[in-house]
């Protein structure tokens, strides 16, 4: 990606971000933590879905992960090195409510307890996100997502969670990407739980949506002091393969189920009418009860976007055909073609991003904005000296930033950009195979090293808060290495 002009570096446009603008990273818990069974942590979802033959690539678990759980003072100050100023991380839930019911587990809470205070000793922001996908399996044992109980069960664990970190945390993210949760997890069972039932996916959206709308207003009613809430959605844009009727409708299809069905009802109190006619056609309705889209337009202060691609639409299938064997229209996904790709096949499409926030900023005036999750794998290791020129994420990460800046000066109120990872790390599905992070971590030993995309991270946020960066990277993210970035100690 380096090499293709097509997405140059453009430092100019970066630096006129404001100083108040958030630089960070993001990480969850499951995919760093490890300690799996530890200090009274039950399982969660994920820990019996990697369990299933072939359901995570190499049989891999987030048993140890990155061992955050017992290395983290030492990744906190690896983040104050890098010069973050914020770090989105996930808690546990069954970590610090096992089972789902009851009370707080002392244990768990205390280990988010010494990582807040470690991240406000470095002056980094934390922001937390309270469920980042690992259900106590005990609740998916008692009917999951699709179940509307699981949406009161999660109202008790946010109290839980604020009663011992309100104090100190203003951030509050409810849920990470419904869409995942749901539908991944519940339509096409390629996430935990592993499901495929249309029905149980759409019950599943709104059950995530009205745990949202009851924990934002439970948070409300408890602030001890100033919050800002927040919910991170997976979003993109949806074009038609073609200008045919029937790529057209496929990608009205798409953005409602995709797009609007998770925006319009916590946005605008109301799920949009084209999906529900098309979910009726499919012999599904959403179960909604009176007063829930009430409670999930509980107002919220930032919209979290995390943002990867997206893809163009065609409503007929491989062989031409509009409906599939049951007689539903075809909504078919195709890549754009003729883009540079990420290690993992995904398409890069900075430009798209910026087409995204300003979709947003449209359709959902008065939105605040962050970026909680931007990022790329790549396939990359240290070299013998122990340095990491992972220079394809580096313009990834560049080209991105800058379509984030692109879209604030066209009038897009983004507050923020967030790093999708600070670690290696599991990568659900994949594994250990994908490696997103700034810091590559090397699973034997569990030694961190930066990569020149951290390094570079690092000197764009000094040059955006005013301050003149150490040992910048001249000449953006294609020039040569800074000659910093040894191996940290495991």
């Amino acid at each position: 990606m380096t090499a293709d002009a097509r997405f140059p570096a453009d430092d100019a446009l970066i630096a006129r971000l404001p100083p108040g603008f958030r630089i960070g990273a993001a990480t969850s818990a499951y995919q760093i933590e490890g300690a799996a069974a530890e200090d009274g942590r039950t399982a969660s979802i994920w820990d019996t879905f990697c369990r299933v033959p072939g359901a995570v690539d190499n049989g891999d678990t987030g048993d140890t992960a990155c061992d955050h759980y017992h290395r983290m003072p030492e990744d906190v100050a690896l983040m104050a090195e890098l010069g973050l100023d914020t770090y989105r991380f996930s808690v546990s839930w069954p970590r610090v409510q096992p089972g789902g019911r009851g009370p707080a587990n002392p244990k768990g809470l205390a280990f988010y307890d010494r990582l807040v205070d470690e991240l406000l000793g470095r002056d980094i922001t934390p922001w937390l996100t309270l469920y980042h996908w690992d259900l106590p399996q005990e609740l998916q044992d008692a009917g999951g997502w699709p179940a509307r109980d699981t949406a009161h069960r999660f109202a008790d664990y946010a109290e839980l969670v604020h009663d011992r970190l309100g104090d100190r945390v203003t951030h509050w993210t409810t849920l990470n990407e419904p869409f995942c949760s749901a539908v991944l997890g519940h339509v096409e069972g390629i996430h935990a739980p592993g499901g495929r039932s249309l029905a149980d996916g759409v019950a599943a959206v709104h059950h995530l949506h009205l745990a949202h709308g009851l924990a934002a207003r439970a948070l409300r009613a408890a602030a001890r002091r100033p919050l800002d809430l927040a919910v991170t959605h997976l979003l993109g844009t949806s074009a038609p393969a073609t200008d045919s009727p029937a790529d057209r409708e496929a990608a009205r299809r798409a953005d409602a189920f995709g797009f609007r069905f998770y925006l319009d009802p916590i946005l605008r109190g109301a799920y949009p009418e084209d999906l529900i006619r098309d979910l009726a056609a499919q012999g599904t309705e959403i179960p909604v009860r009176d007063g829930d889209l009430d409670t999930i337009a509980t107002p919220i202060d930032t919209l979290g976007v995390n943002y990867y691609r997206s893809m163009r639409s065609s409503g007929t299938d491989e062989n031409g055909a509009d409906t599939d064997p049951l007689g539903r229209p075809v909504t078919r996904g195709l890549p754009h073609g003729g883009l540079p790709v990420t290690g993992l096949g995904w398409e890069v499409m900075p430009h798209d991003l910026t087409a995204l926030l300003l979709r947003i900023a449209r359709d959902y005036p008065g939105t605040p904005m962050v970026i909680t999750e931007n990022g790329a794998a790549y396939d990359d290791e240290p070299d013998a000296g122990g340095h990491v020129d992972d220079r394809d994420r580096t313009a990834y990460l560049s080209a991105h930033l800058a379509a984030v800046a692109r879209a604030r000066e066209a009038g897009a109120d983004v507050r923020g950009y967030l790093a999708w990872s600070l670690l290696d790390n599991f990568e659900w599905a994949c594994g250990y195979a994908a490696r997103f992070g700034l810091v590559h971590v090397d699973y034997a030993t569990q030694a961190r090293t930066p990569k020149r995309s951290a390094r570079w991270l690092r000197d764009t946020a000094r040059r955006v808060r005013g301050r003149e960066p150490h040992l910048a990277i001249a000449g953006g993210p294609g020039a040569a290495d800074d000659g910093e970035g040894g191996r940290a100690a495991p």
